[in-house]
């Protein structure tokens, strides 16, 4: 199976608020790897894995990481791809102090953050999979199907909460 996508998390700790990307990538029929390789612990590791990416098929670097880490940072000054960091609720600033880590990044070394915890890393999968499908016309429809099905579920909401306060 073709892997385009890489989730790098600084610990185990931090899978249980990527699962919902790992179910979005699987429901748009995208494979991906996940790793924990820490910019701290294991630095030289991490950006090996960053810089032999592309050769590997890679095609987009997902860093994940909590506290002041700067895992997604470190990936992309050693990669010229496509780098997503997920700022993990943790630690005693519940994930804003990584937010301001990741996002804070200096020029010349991009990081395109999405917002703290669950809801920023399922953001990070679809970035991932629209970035992959601006040359992909297949995963594009998907994408589109997908974003119909959650439009759908939104109007089903709405109709049931009118009929229970309007009907």
């Amino acid at each position: 199976m073709n892997r385009p996508i890489a989730f790098l998390l600084g610990s185990d700790s931090d899978l249980p608020q990527l699962e919902g990307a790992f179910d979005v990538l699987r429901e748009l029929d995208v494979g991906f790897h996940v790793r924990i390789l820490s910019a701290h612990r294991t630095p030289v590791e991490a950006c090996s894995f960053a810089a032999e990416a592309a050769g590997n098929g890679i095609k987009v670097l997902i860093g994940a990481a909590g506290m002041a880490a700067h895992l997604a940072g470190a990936l992309a000054s050693h990669s010229l791809l496509p780098v997503i960091g997920i700022p993990i609720d943790s630690g005693p600033m519940r994930g804003e102090d990584a937010l301001y880590s990741t996002s804070m990044m200096p020029p010349g070394i991009p990081v395109g953050t999405v917002g703290i915890g669950k809801a920023g890393a399922k953001n990070a999968a679809l970035l991932a999979a629209r970035i992959l499908a601006l040359g992909d016309t297949e995963l594009a429809g998907r994408l589109a199907e997908y974003r119909e099905a959650d439009r759908q579920k939104t109007l089903a909401k709405d109709e049931a909460v009118r009929a229970r306060f309007e009907g």
